[in-house]
Parts: C-alpha cells; structure tokens; sequence
C-alpha cells in the first residue's frame, strides 16, 4: 500500500498570486505533502513562487497543472472544498481535526483538498464537486486567512493525526469510487429522471443539486455504484 501522504493533494484553484503558490508548497513539504495540483494560476512558473518556496522547488516543479477543476480531481474518492462563508444551502461541514481523522480511518485511495481564490474563495458551482467543506475554526470578527496558513494548518492536522494514529486501512473490495465515476454516474441519473417524467429539464430547480448532495455525502463504494448504476439501467429498459 502507499504511503498514506501520498494519497492526499493540494488543489489551488484559480490562484491569483505566484508567491501564495509557493508558500503554499512551502506549508505542505514541512508537513510531508508531495502532490500539488493547479488550476488556472494567473502567473506560473514565477520567480516570486520560487522565492517564498523557500526550498520547496521540488513541490513546484513537480505540480501539475490544470484547466478546470472537475479535471482535477476526476481521479479522486474523496474530494473536499474549503470554505469561510456561510452558504445558501448548507453543506457538510468538518473542521481540520475532524476531517483528519475521518481520512485515518477511512478507505479512501485518493483525496483533493480544494483551495480557492485569495479574494473570493470556491464557487458554489465548484462546491457542488466536493463530497464536504471544511472550514477552519477563526476569529468571528476577522476570519480573512492567508491562503499558504490555510493549507499549513490543514496539512499539520493531517500529519498530527497520521504519526498518532498510523493505521491504514484499503482492501481492494471496499474503495471508494472516484470523482470521475460519480459523475457519470450523476449523467446517467439525470437521464433516467428525464425519461420518467421525474425531472424538468427545461425547469431543473435544484433536484440535481440535492441529489449531488445525498449521494456525496453518502460516499459510494465501487460494488455499490455499480448497483446503482444498473438498477438505472433498469428502470430506463422498462421505461422503453
């Protein structure tokens, strides 16, 4: 199996400064973080995120870079979002501590932790592609972080919890599906809710995005997906 730091990546999306990226890469090499992934940077490579590397070129230079988050994180099993503002509708939502013992004990093969941009933060459109929203417990009055303190104090709850408590945990008959799959899997609902009559897709509402929800939050198993999927099947055969 893995080294369990190696399951875990760092997606910066929309990252409008170069040295926030490499402070960044600074903040998750000091906790053992390897895997960075960026989405539309405004200014990479630069010279300003090699400086406030500071000896975390090897991050830098090993990034990979993206053009749309869904991109991103199609290869991942557990995709969670971080987030400051309080949404129209809520989402689950875990602090670091918790969501770094979540991940401890849990079969996931690969987790994004999703960053948005310094000013503005994840779109709600970018959210409804997490499984979760992690927020950091700040100050009620002045909760504006710094993007590179937000990934340290994630990455350090990762890592305390991991030296406390290093047992994994992944057998091939109980990993969790990726993002990529859920969302085919997610096409294929809103296409069978179309063919029965369930769904307007001229007047959608906000079905799909309660569905993604429920589904998200529940976690899909491999075996269970498949499922799913063919019970889908079903229902659109007989539907014909």
């Amino acid at each position: 199996m893995k080294n369990f730091f190696e399951k875990v990546c760092i997606v910066l999306v929309g990252t409008t400064h170069p040295g926030n990226i490499g402070a960044a890469a600074r903040a998750m090499k000091t906790m053992g973080q390897q895997n960075l992934r960026l989405v539309s940077p405004s200014n990479f490579p630069s010279a300003d995120a090699s400086a406030r590397a500071a000896g975390a070129d090897d991050l830098l230079a090993k990034s990979k870079e993206f053009t749309s988050l869904k991109e991103a994180i199609k290869d991942c099993d557990l995709v969670v979002g971080t987030s400051a503002r309080v949404r129209g509708i809520p989402w689950p939502m875990l602090s670091p501590r918790d969501f770094a013992k979540k991940i401890s004990k849990n079969n996931f093969s690969s987790i994004a932790i999703v960053f948005g941009k310094e000013s503005s933060g994840l779109s709600n459109e970018e959210l409804q592609l997490c499984n979760m929203v992690l927020k950091i417990p700040t100050n009620d009055e002045y909760n504006s972080l710094n993007l590179a303190a937000a990934v340290q104090i994630v990455c350090y709850e990762i890592f305390t919890q991991i030296n406390s408590n290093n047992e994994e945990k992944s057998t091939e008959d109980s990993l969790l599906v990726s993002q990529e799959k859920m969302e085919q899997f997610y096409l294929h609902l809103e296409e069978c809710l179309i063919q029965i009559g369930y769904h307007d897709e001229n007047n959608p509402k906000k079905l799909m995005h309660r569905l993604r929800r429920l589904f998200n939050r529940t976690q899909l198993y491999d075996s269970e997906w498949r499922i799913l999927r063919g019970i889908i099947s079903k229902i659109q055969e007989k539907n014909k």
